[in-house]
């Protein structure tokens, strides 16, 4: 009886040993599974570059993260292209042109109304420069709402005009294009404040 009461327990240690070395060896290819996989989608962010022939590495990162400052980057590029209208006309329509493909028809009623103006035709006649700097932006990021707080100057022959411009309107995600590099449209744009700051006569000696 002790004979077979001990081999009963060297077969049951040995049916032990067994499973634990199975469930170890399963634990250790689940494991090296999961290892290698996060190390594959880990380098597969990883790119390079080549600035100027040099290979430089980079990583990718996910679209949303930088979403928000895409936005931004938008309504910058697309008030830097209404607003910076130098005497030159070919140069004014080929930023009007770029900006209309950053907003919609609100953009271009504001455009045509400035060109029923003559706003366009006294920037050329009179050699105005005029140039934009954007103060601050509120950015909402649940309606994608916005408010673009920005300085104009109006650069004349013999004095300069400082504006406070304040315009407000709300985003819409479109695809991508070579002319809408960020997949955004700028909707229900309108322009809340245009007052004058301050103005300065330049010395004429």
């Amino acid at each position: 009886m002790p004979i077979i009461k001990n081999i009963e327990s060297r077969i049951k240690l040995s049916l032990i040993v067994s499973v634990l070395a199975i469930l170890f060896s399963g634990f250790i290819a689940v494991f090296s599974i999961v290892y290698s996989f996060n190390k594959f989608q880990e380098e597969r962010q990883k790119i390079y570059v080549l600035d100027n022939g040099v290979p430089i590495l980079v990583n990718r990162t996910n679209q949303d993260v930088n979403r928000e400052v895409e936005y931004k980057s938008h309504i910058n590029l697309f008030h830097s292209l209404f607003f910076t209208l130098p005497p030159d006309d070919n140069f004014i329509k080929n930023n009007l042109k770029k900006a209309m493909y950053l907003v919609d028809e609100s953009g271009m009623s504001q455009y045509n109304n400035l060109k029923e103006k003559n706003y366009f035709n006294q920037i050329i006649s009179s050699s105005i420069v005029l140039s934009i700097k954007a103060d601050s932006l509120d950015f909402n990021t649940e309606n994608k709402s916005f408010r673009y707080y920005g300085t104009q100057r109006i650069d004349r022959k013999t004095s300069v005009l400082k504006r406070q411009l304040i315009t407000s309107g709300r985003l819409k995600d479109v695809p991508r294009t070579i002319n809408n590099p960020h997949g955004v449209i700028i909707e229900k744009w309108k322009t809340e404040v245009n007052k004058d700051l301050g103005y300065e006569t330049k010395k004429t000696f």
